[in-house]
């Protein structure tokens, strides 16, 4: 099973990665310090929760960047 998150956190995350797509990137400490000053947060707790969801949002969408260097490697490999 995985990790179950509240409706007010996925909300949170998905209106601030709306509104501010910029702002986030796929490194939970930036992520924190983004969080903390877009909103008012009641807590430590609270702000982390939604800024690991985040961080989790943006790894799934992000795409691999593997390929890319594997079809060069390959390529160097038959010549």
């Amino acid at each position: 099973m995985g990790k179950v998150r509240t409706e007010k956190i996925k909300s949170t995350a998905h209106e601030l990665v709306k509104r501010f797509p910029n702002r986030f990137t796929a490194n939970f400490e930036n992520n924190k310090e983004s969080v903390e000053a877009l909103t008012q947060v009641s807590s430590k707790k609270l702000r982390n929760r939604i800024a690991g969801y985040i961080t989790r949002l943006l790894t799934m969408t992000s795409p691999a960047e593997e390929p890319e260097s594997t079809e060069e490697e390959i390529e160097g490999e038959t010549e």
